[in-house]
């Protein structure tokens, strides 16, 4: 079993920034694919970036040039930078390990709260 823990969500306004962090009870991220996703009241969740086991990145298409998904590995710690925060920004936040398609792990999502 591995637990996830998110960090760094809270209130910002338009234009600002957030660091979210994942921290994982043992060392995971180089082993396979990592991601942000967001949900926001009444939608689906989405992914928003992910990072794979060697180190590539894929953004989705409304969050390319302000949010930067990264790894350390050492601290066994995933991390997106948020920058040019927007209110439809707005959602809770989750980090995911997936292992297999069948054998993934969620955090507990932290929120995130951009006004305008």
């Amino acid at each position: 079993q591995v637990q996830l823990v998110e960090s760094g969500g809270g209130l910002v306004q338009a234009g600002g920034s957030l660091r979210l962090s994942c921290a994982a009870s043992r060392s995971i991220f180089s082993t396979n694919t990592m991601g942000w996703y967001r949900q926001a009241p009444g939608k689906q969740r989405e992914q928003v970036a992910r990072i794979d086991s060697g180190g590539s990145t894929y953004y989705k298409d409304s969050v390319k040039g302000r949010f930067t998904i990264s790894r350390d590995n050492a601290g066994n710690t995933l991390y997106l930078q948020m920058n040019s925060l927007k209110p439809e920004d707005t959602a809770v936040y989750y980090c995911k390990y997936t292992v297999t398609f069948l054998n993934f792990y969620w955090g507990q999502g932290t929120q995130v709260t951009v006004s305008s």
